[in-house]
């Protein structure tokens, strides 16, 4: 049995991946995770959530060090913010925890910061923008396109709802990143008043509104015809089949960082 804890245990992630974790028969959740001073510190995250007792309290990050101690999860899970993810990542590295992290927004020193800390405490973890299976695959299809389209512009388009907090959104830059180790480009990020495209420029452009789960578009431009890659997640639930696949291939591994082609075997 998988013991598994998870931090943002009543954001839009959170609930849904305990939800998951409470339908699989080879894994139990032991702890949730809110922020400081949480109004429902100490009430059943089942209840909680709408699924029922289930005898595991909401605790919260200031109790966190006690509560993985007293309950020794296999996994921590992170869909929070930048800045609590690094320090929620110290304490489950140092209580020998694998991870699975999901969360985005990290400055480059951050993302230094977790990855030394995950050695340093000789852990596992599964680093991945997006969890969703199809966007993974996505991933792989821009890669080859911008292998053989080399003299097609790109710009890339994502759009979410109307709270998140960072943007462009991580899976975005995971494609600039994609583009970028396969073709000499420059990212520009929005355009505004004259702005004739350069040679090798590659736009990435964040639209917010409304509900949106998360749209991604990678549009190739040639001359006299446009190739155009789209991946829409209508449900959170595209992003929790990963999570929960993630879950098992972590749980046993002694170190190391892995992404989601890793979890795929892609």
């Amino acid at each position: 049995m998988i013991k598994v804890a998870v931090a943002g245990a009543l954001g839009r992630m959170g609930r849904e991946i305990i939800k998951a974790i409470c339908e699989q028969e080879d894994m139990k959740l032991v702890a949730g995770f809110e922020r400081k001073g949480h109004e429902d510190r100490g009430k059943d995250i089942g209840e909680l959530i709408g699924l029922g007792t289930l005898g595991v309290k909401l605790s919260t990050a200031d109790e966190m060090d006690n509560v993985l101690k007293e309950t020794k999860p296999d996994v921590f899970v992170d869909f929070t913010i930048a800045d609590a993810c690094v320090n929620n990542v110290k304490i489950a590295a140092e209580n020998k925890v694998n991870l699975v992290i999901g969360t985005t927004g990290f400055t480059e020193e951050q993302k230094k910061e977790i990855l030394e800390t995950i050695e340093k405490n000789n852990v596992a973890a599964v680093i991945s923008e997006n969890f969703a299976i199809g966007v993974n695959i996505f991933f792989k299809v821009v890669e080859f396109l911008t292998k053989y389209l080399k003299d097609y512009d790109i710009e890339i388009i994502e759009m979410h709802h109307r709270y998140k907090k960072d943007a462009p959104s991580g899976t975005a830059l995971k494609i600039a990143e994609i583009i970028k180790s396969n073709r000499d480009v420059e990212l520009v990020f929005g355009r505004y008043g004259k702005c004739e495209r350069k040679e090798n420029e590659v736009g990435v452009h964040a639209l917010r509104g409304g509900d949106v789960v998360g749209d991604h578009i990678v549009i190739f431009a040639g001359d006299g015809e446009r190739v155009e890659i789209v991946h829409r997640a209508s449900s959170r639930r595209a992003f929790v089949n990963g999570v929960i696949l993630a879950i098992r291939f972590i749980a046993n591994k002694d170190k190391g960082v892995y992404n989601t082609f890793d979890v795929l075997g892609i």
